[in-house]
């Protein structure tokens, strides 16, 4: 008797229920959309474009708002940049071939989607405002009194 393979073990992936053959999902790497890498790093859209350092878990949060299936492996990572950690596998088209996103159509246009909505992340948002409010001056070298 032969057994039916199971789904993997993130089930992320069964959002429609039969979407269980992850490994033929498109894969976007936090890489392809840093405007701090140069292409020879792995950048795949223009600077202008891309966006500051994003995550998986940016990238995956971007995905669900438009409404594409996507898993996040975080035991993965970008062969040229294999410090950083994570990669975001996402489902452009159903089986019978119709886009879960019409105004995405391509890997690329789901690159420069996600690019544009990053900086726009409500964790991104929260972490900014501290940083700009607490820009007073700031004293270099040790505090207290001087030796005589």
């Amino acid at each position: 008797m032969r057994m039916k393979a199971l789904p993997p073990s993130n089930s992320l992936a069964d959002m429609d229920g039969g979407l269980s053959n992850v490994k033929k999902w498109v894969v976007l790497y936090p890489v392809y959309i840093n405007s701090k890498k140069t292409i020879a790093e792995g950048r795949r859209i223009s600077t202008s474009k891309a966006c500051e350092n994003p995550t998986c878990a940016e990238i995956s949060d971007c995905c669900n708002y438009l409404k594409v299936p996507c898993v996040i492996e975080i035991d993965k990572a970008y062969p040229r940049d294999f410090m950083q950690r994570g990669r975001v596998r996402v489902l452009l088209k159903k089986e019978d071939g119709t886009l879960y996103n019409p105004a995405i159509p391509s890997r690329k246009q789901l690159m420069l989607h996600v690019a544009e909505l990053v900086p726009k992340h409500h964790g991104r948002t929260k972490k900014q405002e501290p940083a700009t409010s607490t820009a007073g001056p700031s004293k270099s070298g040790k505090g207290g009194k001087k030796k005589k």
